[in-house]
């Protein structure tokens, strides 16, 4: 596909390093002649520099025949005029960066008036994100999946586990369950488990079950899966307000700390909302901001929010979550004893990834939905099997599926189905297959051809 995106800061950048990992014809656009020339000597892609709202400069990177604009500067006004004017030239598909709450809001008729295809709000995906994961403290990372019928959560393996030293097999036998364990990362190798695996203390895994046997299973390993009642935050940025909007009427308390606190005092009425300086130890003391069962640091940088994610661990608090923007801080950030990260432009990298597959394929078995774990190095892809689907009604033992790849789950007729070798592929059913970043488009390309 031929992909223009506009705007390369951290979160047009993201973006980029995807598609350029998926061999597409690739134009990026912006106005700082640095930050082209940075992308030029760091990303296979032809660079132009310039206002990407300008139609003539749409016009150069070759807007007409583009199947996809990404407007992804740092000004919500700028990508929607870029996205009409993108649509105007001929561009296939656009898709808008949009941040500000009011505008996201409006989303159905932005998509309706400029002909939208698609909004992406960092801020709102990072904060849902944070919820999912909130709702499972256990775990560090919670994909949802079938309109919330799966769930893939990530968690890591102690020496208190009944899991570890044991066989997959082994284990299953003695604790019966509906879990698959479909990914592990052991020090710096990415695995497909199958039943001989054995799990070691200090493998970040992952498994996948319905949302009730997740929680079960976590329960029996001895994992606190209380729900959480009092969470405190720092930093009281969008990412904060659609945080709290997220999380209303599931009975908790939030507290947030920040400096500019009268814009979203009036947002959020039932929050409490402290005026001072996040990194204040005394005020923080003082008002038990770490006496909470979890705590997220979102400020604006990286540096400060790993330092009161370090202070509310050291401190006590069960569950601490700090927003990064620097890929190069998350091994060290897990080295420290935190396992859950929140990088707002990977989960946006991941959700275009997964739209763009979807429109590379709109005929066959489309991809639905895609995320990326353990550090990228794997994925899981929701397909729906179609007509368009090749080995329908074929029981799994029989196909021969490509290398570091599992099929993890099959949704049919509404029920989550953990494969077995003699499980089948239905038209209709949602199918979750996890593998070693094949960058699947298709439903069909699992098999060897």
């Amino acid at each position: 596909m031929k992909i223009i995106i506009v705007g390369l800061g951290k979160v047009g950048y993201a973006i980029a390093q995807q598609m350029v990992g998926e061999e597409h014809d690739l134009i990026l656009v912006d106005e700082s002649a640095a930050v082209i020339e940075h992308a030029d000597a760091t990303l296979d892609a032809m660079c132009v520099e310039g206002n990407g709202a300008c139609a003539s400069v749409l016009l150069r990177a070759g807007v007409r025949d583009a199947d996809l604009v990404i407007a992804a500067t740092a000004d919500d006004e700028v990508n929607l005029v870029c996205s009409l004017m993108a649509k105007k030239l001929g561009a296939k598909h656009t898709v808008a960066r949009v941040r500000n709450p009011e505008y996201f809001r409006d989303a159905p008729i932005l998509r309706r008036e400029i002909g939208l295809d698609m909004i992406i709000n960092p801020e709102y995906a990072a904060a849902q994100e944070i919820a999912r994961i909130l709702r499972v403290p256990a775990a560090f990372s919670v994909e949802s999946f079938a309109r919330g019928t799966v769930e893939l959560i990530g968690f890591q393996i102690t020496e208190q586990d009944g899991m570890a030293g044991k066989s997959l097999i082994e284990y299953n036998k003695l604790h019966p369950n509906a879990l698959l364990l479909c990914a592990a990362k052991r020090g710096g190798e990415v695995l497909v488990p199958n039943g001989h695996f054995v799990p070691q203390a200090g493998d970040r895994v992952y498994a996948i079950g319905t949302p009730t046997e997740t929680a079960r299973v976590l329960r029996s390993m001895g994992r606190d899966t209380s729900p959480i009642r009092q969470l405190s935050v720092i930093g009281g940025g969008r990412i904060a307000l659609y945080l709290a909007w997220a999380l209303d009427g599931m009975g908790m308390h939030i507290t947030i700390v920040e400096e500019k606190c009268m814009a979203i005092a009036e947002k959020l009425p039932k929050a409490t909302i402290l005026h001072g300086d996040g990194t204040d130890h005394d005020l923080l003391e003082s008002e038990g901001i770490f006496d909470a069962d979890a705590f997220v640091s979102l400020t604006g940088r990286d540096e400060e929010n790993l330092l009161m994610a370090l202070t509310a661990k050291d401190s006590g608090v069960a569950k601490v979550l700090p927003k990064m923007s620097r890929p190069n801080y998350t091994a060290l950030v897990h080295d420290l004893g935190i396992d859950t990260v929140i990088s707002p432009k990977d989960v946006t990298a991941s959700q275009i990834s997964s739209y763009v597959r979807g429109l590379a394929n709109s005929q066959g078995s489309a991809v639905e939905s895609l995320h990326k774990i353990l550090g990228g190095a794997m994925e899981a892809v929701e397909f729906t099997a179609t007509g368009a689907t090749h080995f329908l009604n074929t029981p799994l033992k029989d196909l021969n599926f490509k290398p570091g790849l599992l099929v993890a789950a099959i949704v049919h007729g509404g029920k989550l189905l953990i494969p077995g070798g003699h499980s089948i592929i239905s038209e209709g059913d949602r199918v979750i297959v996890v593998a070693k970043s094949l960058f699947l488009k298709d439903l069909n390309d699992i098999l060897v051809r």
